[in-house]
């Protein structure tokens, strides 16, 4: 238990509690008759008792069960003790375990019998103050028994609040994961494609003897910009596993595969616009990335917002970025929140170098995307050996 007046709320339930057995102590007392044989010298020793049980519900907090104890007992004696016997069995009932608190109610209750058996010939009165006694004691194991349970009741509460956010966060970063490991997955193929390349050319480069300046110069140009591009593919790919066999090994789209995305998704009952501007050579990387999100944001427009139009735009070039813009209209009624899908289109975004931000503007739900786009980063030139050895699937180009 927590050590007495650590906080201010501590020193108020305390004053609160001296205050109550006082004045329960001086409104009751006085109105007791004492026997004929017992006189002024008895009140006043029972005056002394009663003050002294209110002192020591200072210990209430540190020895709540002894403290109970005690003042039950001596209550047996002196009337003085009923407000400090109320609050330290009311401390018991809610601070202490279920145990404890029934022995303090046998302590409490065991006298019952033998005062209805004394005062059985006694005046009314008599009894009834026996009676509202047991009933006063009833009433705060009572009341601290209901605290206890609420108390419990609301740290349950807590913990399981606590429990369901770390859940939420775990299945948050297994979603995370699981995009890794299918970026992975995907790009795995296309970079040990383009290392072999380097390879190939390297070694084509070794033993033609016979090769021109120019040819040399070409070669190593093709080479340098490939090993550039395998540098950036590969830090997509460091610290995750590549999946077992069956991996999906076909090639990987690219952005100028997104008109054919758009036409599968109207070839369904889509509503697409999509505006992609002549955009150049798009670094394979990049354009993977930008596929998957388009698509992964048409999936989600198409599961939450069936039938609603549906705006793609793509703009950039090198130096200032790749540029992804996906809107379309919110359903009346849609309540939005950040679903496995979004975190992963979240994290492929950053694992590209990129951020992505998606949530309702108005009555629009809105992504947006923006990939980096370097402009020493190039592809091969059409119509070059090398561009013509990259059509090659991985199997052919090891």
């Amino acid at each position: 238990m927590e050590r007495e007046g650590r906080s201010g709320r501590d020193l108020a339930a305390n004053a609160a509690a001296l205050v109550f057995a006082a004045c329960f102590a001086a409104l009751s007392g006085p109105n007791l008759e004492l026997p004929d044989d017992l006189g002024a010298r008895t009140r006043e020793i029972e005056q002394i008792i009663g003050g002294l049980g209110c002192a020591a519900l200072l210990l209430r907090r540190r020895r709540p069960f002894a403290l109970a104890v005690v003042l039950l007992l001596l209550g047996n004696v002196t009337h003085y003790l009923t407000g400090p016997v109320l609050v330290a069995v009311f401390t018991v009932a809610a601070a202490r375990p279920a145990k404890q608190t029934a022995w303090i109610a046998a302590i409490a209750f065991a006298p019952l019998i033998p005062f209805l058996v004394r005062f059985a010939e006694a005046a009314p009165d008599r009894r009834a103050q026996a009676l509202v006694y047991f009933a006063l004691v009833l009433s705060a194991i009572g009341w601290g028994l209901w605290r206890r349970s609420r108390r419990l009741l609301l740290a349950s509460l807590r913990e399981r609040a606590e429990l369901a956010e770390a859940g939420a966060e775990l299945r948050a970063e297994r979603a995370r994961q699981e995009a890794r490991k299918e970026i992975a997955r995907e790009m795995h193929d296309v970079l040990g494609h383009r290392l072999s390349l380097l390879s190939l050319y390297a070694g084509a480069l070794q033993y033609n003897e016979a090769a021109s300046r120019e040819e040399v110069a070409r070669a190593s140009g093709l080479i340098a910009d490939n090993a550039r591009l395998a540098l950036t593919d590969l830090r997509e790919v460091i610290g995750v596993l590549r999946a077992g066999p069956g991996t999906d090994e076909r090639p990987q789209p690219c952005l100028d595969d997104l008109p054919r995305l758009v036409a599968e998704e109207r070839a369904a009952g889509g509503r697409i616009t999509l505006t992609v501007p002549e955009q150049g050579a798009v670094p394979a990387s990049v354009g993977r990335a930008a596929y998957r999100i388009v698509q992964e944001t048409l999936t989600n427009a198409r599961k939450h917002a069936p039938g609603t139009a549906v705006e793609v735009a793509v703009s950039g070039g090198p130096g200032r970025g790749l540029a992804i813009q996906v809107a379309n209209p919110l359903p009346p009624g849609t309540m939005t929140h950040e679903g496995h899908g979004l975190l992963g289109l979240v994290e492929r975004a950053r694992l590209a170098g990129g951020d992505l931000t998606a949530g309702p503007r108005g009555d629009v739900f809105q992504v947006s995307a923006r990939l980096p786009w370097p402009e020493a980063a190039r592809e091969p030139e059409p119509g070059t050996a090398l561009e013509e050895e990259q059509k090659a699937t991985p199997e052919e180009a090891r």
